[in-house]
């Protein structure tokens, strides 16, 4: 018989706990949460990253955002929110409110190009951004444009596919489960062989027999029915 080859003996290899972090020590004055363009924002975050939680700006837009506040007031785009008081802060409201004045934003960025009231470029954040999208809502179905068509009745407006997705009412296919069980229970309720319902209709030719009762081997038969008197005419007086 073939010897099996010894085990080779497992060695435990350590995992080594890689170092914490050192903890940064936060300065004097320092805020957990700071509020910027009425969006509460946690202090622990770095300002071009807290540009993307205000309504209105995303990724692309904070970086020109971010260099505007550095040239601007000298913020650099790294700096910790909680670390800016309330006079920065202000000033950073006034510039986030007024993008289209900058020359660094691009035009294309903006997000209200050639307003239909004052037909300037301008760029809506946090509630003024809501209020002028459901304006404009608004204004499309006043007009009964197809997209205030679409709107209204709370289609997709771009084109898109409603087959599967889009759906305002009961799903199709928990309507057609509801419709077989249905159509199951009344098919059991009704008596097998069962046709439609009305007088019923003997083959033509057919004489009805009349029924014949078996009777038990050696029993005596029943007497069959006499037949009922004919009724006599009355007598005239």
């Amino acid at each position: 018989m073939a010897k099996t080859p010894p085990k080779k003996k497992e060695v435990a290899v350590k995992q080594e706990k890689k170092p914490a972090k050192p903890e940064e020590q936060e300065k004097e004055g320092f805020r957990g949460i700071v509020r910027i363009a009425g969006k509460d924002i946690k202090g622990q975050v770095h300002l071009r990253r807290a540009l993307t939680h205000v309504r209105g700006i995303g990724q692309c837009l904070a970086v020109p955002v971010a260099n505007v506040l550095s040239s601007e007031l000298g913020i650099s785009p790294e700096t910790k929110v909680g670390e800016l008081d309330d006079a920065k802060i202000e000033k950073i409201d006034m510039i986030l409110f007024n993008l289209h004045n900058y020359p660094a934003v691009p035009k294309f960025m903006l997000n209200r190009k050639a307003d239909r009231l004052e037909g300037t470029d301008k760029h809506a954040i946090m509630n003024d951004l809501l209020f002028a999208v459901r304006e404009d809502v608004e204004s499309e179905k006043k007009l009964y444009t197809w997209k205030g068509y679409r709107h209204s009745y709370g289609q997709k407006v771009r084109g898109q596919k409603t087959r599967n997705t889009g759906r305002t009412g009961m799903a199709v296919g928990v309507l057609r489960k509801a419709i077989i069980a249905q159509q199951a229970a009344t098919k059991a309720g009704e008596a097998p062989g069962a046709g439609k319902s009305g007088p019923a209709t003997a083959a033509p030719g057919a004489a009805a027999k009349p029924a014949e009762s078996k009777a038990a081997p050696g029993a005596k038969a029943a007497p069959a029915p006499k037949p009922a008197a004919a009724a006599k005419p009355a007598e005239k007086k």
